[in-house]
């Protein structure tokens, strides 16, 4: 399993939501790609209002403030 994380430097949210998924990644065997949306310009279009964005194999299943159980029951149904 995948797990993509849009996000940009200096984002709290984004910074919380990365240590959630780098804390459950061991157990869930999942890796994590987290992508700069600063790094493209239609990225940064797309989700510059809206990040921290978690996507699992591609499909989101969340984004903005993410709620932590929200997101572990997600990556649990995924396992």
């Amino acid at each position: 399993m995948i797990i993509t994380l849009y996000s940009k430097p200096g984002c709290h949210l984004c910074e919380e939501v990365r240590a959630l998924l780098d804390e459950l990644a061991p157990e869930r065997g999942f890796s994590i790609d987290e992508i700069n949306i600063e790094t493209s310009d239609g990225l940064f279009e797309r989700y510059r209002y809206e990040i921290p964005v978690v996507l699992i194999d591609g499909r989101e299943i969340a984004r903005g403030k993410v709620d932590e159980r929200e997101l572990t029951d997600a990556l649990v149904s995924r396992s």
